[in-house]
């Protein structure tokens, strides 16, 4: 979801940033990329851990209820979100969201979106799962809950962990430049990298 259906990286990044700030710590926007991916409790934590300071679980709280008031008007769609979904859905192919992130902000960003959660067959979050990406736990839940073979599906990633978690699960990864640089995805041999979910075909995905 983040990274790849919808711009909110760079919000969340600055909700965690004026959340750590808070607690007398300066961490730059790019400490923040190893975590991408990977849920939020990762996301705050390394970065915190990396300035010394020890993670206490109500920093996600106010890093939610910050980012929850920087979302209105601000997060958008990408580009060519509403028309793949629109393809797939006519071909009946099955859906999922599978994020690491919290179910509450999932919800949050569909309806910003304007994103039905009912045009979905199954809405993963990551509290619901033991190990967060690069672990591939997140997809092998969803594909459990689509009822689909891991080898049958096809997962759409931006993130570097996101892109070893699809790969760890034996799935086919469509990767976006969205978030990182096309270089640095296809270091990691994903089946196809697109500059955007635009840009993305049909049969990148089915193949």
């Amino acid at each position: 979801m983040d990274g790849v259906m919808t711009d909110s990286e760079q919000l969340i990044n600055e909700a965690a940033i004026v959340c750590l700030r808070g607690y007398g710590i300066n961490p730059e926007p790019s400490d923040f990329l190893p975590f991408t991916g990977m849920g939020e409790d990762h996301y705050i934590g390394g970065v915190a851990r990396k300035y010394g300071l020890a993670y206490l679980p109500e920093m996600k709280a106010q890093v939610y209820e910050i980012y929850f008031g920087l979302i209105s008007g601000r997060l958008k769609a990408f580009p060519g979100l509403h028309d793949l979904l629109r393809k797939l859905k006519a071909r009946q192919i099955r859906l999922a969201v599978a994020s690491c992130a919290d179910r509450v902000k999932i919800e949050a960003n569909l309806k910003a979106i304007e994103v039905e959660t009912a045009g979905f067959q199954a809405i993963l979050a990551g509290d619901e799962v033991r190990n967060m990406k690069p672990a591939p736990d997140i997809y092998l839940a969803a594909s459990e809950k689509l009822g689909v073979r891991p080898s049958d599906c096809c997962v759409i990633e931006d993130s570097i962990n996101g892109i070893q978690a699809a790969k760890a699960a034996g799935m086919r990864c469509v990767a976006v430049a969205q978030s990182f640089p096309e270089s640095e995805l296809l270091a990691l041999a994903p089946d196809c990298v697109r500059q955007g979910l635009k840009d993305i075909s049909l049969a990148d995905l089915i193949s």
